[in-house]
């Protein structure tokens, strides 16, 4: 989760100053935010702006969500059939872009892993928390899950079900693809310094007001109250953090978080609390933070310098203790306060201080 240091309210349709405005509102089970740094924009522009992003994400919405029964995607996990289905142009070109992160990662990253899920209790369709999947169930639920599993043609707009049960849930790269599309419509709006944010996941664009890069906080992984851990400057970059201290339960004495790791079936059980990855696109930030929290703090920090991928990972340690480390390309950071972070080290190949 990210926490912006530009103030959104969701209760807020827009508010304008001489040089900012500020524009905020629902989506995706979530909240979204716009800031722009626009002196002079028309009276008129904030509403007609707030309009089109609404409409654009109810879109998204109707296309990629898990949770509404109409959507696209939800009639697509319905169908029994292996034949080729085709489908919007749109839902083609995400579930296409997380299939080469699938390739990228092994596997690590894997959008049919929706049901081993919903069997540990998260996400929709969830059973109760603390009731997992037996041996048995768990053997057949991973029968009906694996990304080579689901054919794309993102050409074409298809998508082939290897097995009947296959399901997709795109609720790790979705939110990231609404960001870089707010971030598109703003552009060719003719907007160049704004910060789109939407459940976390961020897109910062020029200067923001009062100049320099927009700041924008890493939330500290703890899973009572809110607070910054640093903060990074971003420049034209997009920023997505995957953690897993907001939605977990205790079960027999084993901590169970949302994040699920498909090759073996179970959440991940490691120190690793969360990644934030930057990148050009926001989706692909999205995909990638969850992808090296799936691999933990000794495989991930590897995993992300072979990527080439500016990632900032943060452990927990002994008594509530924090330890955090960056690879090569990811923002310097700052503490809450705004000055340099010291003491630092960078992320090493198969090791996080």
């Amino acid at each position: 989760m990210l926490v912006g240091l530009v103030a959104l309210s969701v209760r807020t349709l827009w508010c304008t100053s001489p040089e900012r405005v500020v524009l905020a509102g629902d989506t995706m089970g979530t909240t979204w935010g716009v800031t722009l740094n626009a002196p002079g924009l028309p009276r008129a522009a904030p509403a007609e702006l707030r309009e089109a992003i609404d409409l654009r994400l109810a879109a998204i919405n109707a296309a990629m969500s898990t949770w509404d029964p109409e959507s696209e995607l939800s009639r697509l996990n319905r169908s029994e059939t292996t034949e080729s289905v085709a489908v919007g142009a749109e839902l083609a070109r995400v579930l296409g872009l997380a299939r080469q992160v699938s390739e990228a990662s092994g596997g690590v990253f894997d959008v049919t892993v929706g049901p081993l899920v919903a069997a540990w209790g998260f996400g929709a369709g969830a059973r109760i928390p603390g009731e997992g999947p037996s041996p048995e169930e768990l053997v057949a639920l991973r029968a009906r899950v694996g990304w080579e599993k689901l054919e794309i043609d993102a050409g074409a707009a298809t998508v082939r079900k290897a097995v009947p049960g296959v399901q997709a849930d795109l609720s790790a790269i979705a939110k990231g693809h609404a960001v870089d599309e707010v971030a598109r419509l703003l552009h060719e709006a003719g907007h160049q310094d704004f910060l789109v944010e939407i459940g976390g996941e961020v897109a910062a664009r020029g200067e923001r007001v009062g100049g320099g890069a927009w700041r924008v906080a890493i939330e500290r992984p703890h899973p009572e109250g809110r607070a910054a851990h640093a903060v990074v400057e971003l420049g034209d970059l997009a920023m997505a953090t995957s953690g897993d201290y907001r939605d977990f339960y205790e079960a027999g004495g084993e901590r169970l978080t949302h994040v699920v790791d498909p090759r073996i079936g179970r959440p991940v059980a490691h120190g690793l609390a969360s990644v934030s990855v930057v990148h050009p696109r926001a989706a692909l930030a999205d995909a990638w933070a969850t992808t090296l929290l799936v691999l933990g703090p000794e495989a991930g920090p590897e995993a992300a310098a072979q990527a080439g991928l500016g990632a900032y990972f943060i452990r927990r340690g002994e008594g509530g203790a924090f330890s955090a480390c960056g690879t090569p390309g990811f923002p310097t950071r700052l503490d809450p306060a705004g000055a340099p972070v010291v003491g630092e080290v960078p992320c090493l190949a198969g090791a996080i201080d």
